[in-house]
């Protein structure tokens, strides 16, 4: 009996669909030596070959699943206790979602920031992002955002300056490549990791991002910079109180009654700072929602 294109698609993509559904079913199943409701980290298929091979011709259907599936395991570890959180499944769920799909830009460009975010809020692999990042320029050697992001990971992340300058440099030389980014190179390379230099690679990925989760991440690291900048300059004051009354102050009252300052101090968010009256040194809040903060040489920050 002849059987159309049509209808062996169609069944080929239910069988896709069930054979989803099964391994969907099977995860939600008690693992033995586990406690009761939990399922595990459990990854069935772990070769992105042998997916691409059992996905026919609907990569990219199975790339966007394991793409979700990358999202629900990034986000519901997140919800989890902090010591309880396990990022095991992230990179392979992306390095299969990547190649299923390669030219999969958001996976590659979100993936590479949820492996990089510092542990718990993210998996504190930033090895693993470069991984991800090298691998999309291997399929998409034209991308000149992804250069970009390598370049970023170095200078946020591992806070190798040199490695990010020379990396934005060859950004810069890419075709499409926005005329700022070898002046950025130029900057990070004269200024390093100081707040200022930090300031403007925020500010260029706020302006440029091109989905929403990359602008609020660039909208929360400003608001950082804006705090470690606050900081600093509570910090002159604390100094200059010291110089005047030849004390340390003990509570922002002391600086406010001296006109120092107008009113107690908070952060960009909203949270008030905290000052150390041993030291003299201004904090955020521990409920602020800018923890933690970039360390960064605050001699180097805005006035």
């Amino acid at each position: 009996m002849l059987v159309s294109p049509q209808l062996t698609a169609v069944g080929l993509s239910a069988l896709f669909v069930a054979a989803v559904g099964l391994q969907a079913a099977i995860v939600r199943q008690p693992q033995p030596g586990l406690p009761e409701g939990e399922t595990g980290n459990l990854l069935y298929v772990q070769s992105p070959e042998a997916m691409r091979r059992m996905a026919l011709s609907f990569d990219r259907l199975a790339g966007d699943l394991y793409w979700i599936r990358a999202l629900q395991h990034f986000g519901g570890t997140r919800l989890m206790d902090p010591a309880e959180r396990k990022y095991d499944l992230l990179w392979p769920l992306l390095d299969l979602a990547t190649t299923l799909d390669p030219e999969f830009d958001i996976a590659f460009r979100y993936g590479a920031i949820f492996l990089a975010e510092e542990f718990p809020s993210g998996a504190g692999r930033p090895d693993q992002a470069i991984d991800l990042l090298e691998k999309g320029l291997e399929l998409q050697p034209g991308e000149w955002r992804f250069m970009q992001d390598i370049g970023f990971v170095h200078y946020w992340w591992f806070q190798d300056y040199g490695t990010a300058a020379e990396i934005f440099q060859q950004a810069a030389e890419m075709e499409g490549a926005p005329n700022w980014m070898g002046a950025l190179a130029a900057v990070v390379l004269a200024q390093g990791g100081n707040v200022e230099s930090s300031r403007r690679l925020w500010l260029e990925m706020l302006e440029t991002a091109d989905v929403e989760w990359l602008r609020a991440q660039a909208v929360l690291r400003l608001r950082q910079l804006d705090a470690i900048d606050q900081m600093a300059a509570l910090d002159q004051l604390s100094l200059e109180y010291e110089r005047r009354s030849g004390a340390l102050p003990q509570s922002w009252g002391d600086l406010i009654r001296t006109g120092l300052l107008g009113g107690v101090p908070v952060d960009p968010d909203g949270y008030p700072y905290v000052l150390n009256s041993f030291w003299g040194s201004a904090s955020l809040s521990p409920q602020s929602t800018l923890n933690p903060l970039p360390t960064f040489d605050t001699s180097l920050a805005g006035p």
